[in-house]
Parts: C-alpha cells; structure tokens; sequence
C-alpha cells in the first residue's frame, strides 16, 4: 500500500467497477481519501476537470452521496453525454480564461476541485489561476498527474520555469512571506488563504484556509539564564530581551553618573 489509509471505499469502487470506465494512478485513492473523506455525506460541491468516459463522476458520486453537487469541464463535446440529474458539465478549453470565467459565473463556490484535465503547463496554470480563488475559505484545491512537469512534450522538463512544478515552488515561499526580509517577497492573498500544500507523487493537494500574521509566543517560567542559548527558536526572542535589558541598564548608568555629576 502507498499510504496506511485503511478501508478506502474509493479504491473499493475502482477494483469493482465495470460501468464506464476510469483511468487513475492506483496511489491517487489512499490520497484522496485522506483529504476527502470529511465531505462524505455532506452537501458539498464539486468541481472536476476532465471527464474522460464518465467513470469518475459515478465514483464521486457513490463516494460523496446524494447531497454531493457535481460539476465538470472538458474540451470534448461527446462527454456532454455523461450529464444527468446533480451532473452539470460544461465544455470548453480550461486554459480559456474567458470559458473559465464563465463557468465561474454559473456555478456555486465550490469544495473540491479536482484537475485531472489535458496536463499540460498552460493548462494546469490558467486553471489555477482563474479558479483558485472560486474554491471555498476552507476548501481543496487538488492538481494531479504533475510527472507531465518532467515531460518535454507537455510543456515541462526537469526545472523548466515554464512547468507547473516549478510554478507551484512559488507557493512555497508565499506560505512563508510573513517572515520573509527580502521585499521581493510580500504577503498576498495567497498567503491569507493558503493553509498547507501536500505534495505527493504525481499529486498536490492546497488546503486552504484563512490565515492571519503568525504569533510567537513565550510562557511559563525561565530556568535557564537566557544568555545560555546559542541556537533554536528561542534564542531571537530571548536575545533581543537580553538586549533590551542590557541596553536599559546602560542608559540607567549613564543616567545616574550625569546625576552625580550636576
């Protein structure tokens, strides 16, 4: 097993299916079982990319329950076919940021996108970059088969800026802009609403959430002379008291001899 995630009904329906067919990295299941279990039986939107044959609409659907509303984009017209009552699917490019715009404007925010579309970097990028922010305060926004980022003939190779790996990489120091000293990189809002990145083979999962300016905090009593500490997430807060400290008793010093001194 790729992950300890025990009884996963997903991988369950795709080793029994013999409906329309889906097509999935077997590792895909335990992760998005991990991430997506709480929103089982719950009225909970969600919004795929790429249908393919259809399978995986059944499969989120057994999955999510009956409350679960279900959206999905693909470029291909015959996939309109695999609509039905709770199955809205539009077609179109989802690297047409005008498409994409629209799709948007008739459809609710939403909890879950899954982009299992085309893989190519312009394609996962303008996705993400249009409907990121149409996934819920707290929602997932999950982009899979991200080895194309490693494949020349998407639009990736190994640390092409152009691919969505390196892309992402970005996220990374956004997550961190609040401590960062360089004003290159600032707080946006992906900073507010990002809460974590999960990356997987293949897969990345951002769990947003609303974030406010972290707090480092100190508590309880010091045993240890502080000036002890040469090292550790401490010694910053502990050396900038020191100084304080110092600095005042300075000042007092100074203060006294020029007392003494009138």
């Amino acid at each position: 097993m790729y992950m300890d995630v025990p009884e996963n009904p997903l991988k369950e329906f795709f080793y029994k299916n013999t409906g329309n067919a889906i097509h999935k990295w077997v590792h895909y299941f335990d992760i998005y079982h991990r991430h997506f279990k709480k929103y089982r039986n719950r009225p909970v939107v969600i919004l795929e990319i790429g249908v393919f044959q259809g399978g995986s609409l059944n499969m989120w659907r057994d999955y999510f329950g009956i409350e679960a509303e279900l959206y999905a984009i693909d470029i291909n017209p015959l996939c309109k076919q695999f609509e039905s009552d709770g199955v809205k699917i539009f077609i179109g490019s989802q690297e047409d940021r005008d498409f994409l715009r629209k799709v948007k404007d008739q459809i609710p925010s939403i909890d879950i996108l899954i982009d299992d579309g085309g893989h190519g970097m312009q394609q996962q990028i303008v996705s993400f970059e249009e409907l990121y922010d149409h996934v819920k305060e707290d929602g997932l926004y999950l982009v899979e088969d991200l080895h194309t980022s490693y494949w020349k003939h998407y639009g990736g190779g190994y640390k092409n800026k152009h691919s969505f790996i390196e892309y992402s990489k970005h996220f990374i120091d956004l997550l961190h802009a609040w401590h960062a000293e360089d004003e290159k990189l600032k707080v946006n809002e992906f900073s507010t609403s990002c809460y974590a990145l999960h990356y997987y083979d293949s897969v990345l999962v951002v769990e947003k959430g609303r974030i406010l300016k972290p707090q480092s905090l100190l508590k309880g009593e010091i045993v240890i002379d502080i000036d002890a500490f040469s090292s550790g997430p401490i010694n910053d807060l502990t050396k900038e008291k020191s100084f304080i400290r110092r600095l005042m008793a300075k000042l007092k010093a100074v203060f006294n001899l020029a007392v003494r001194a009138i």
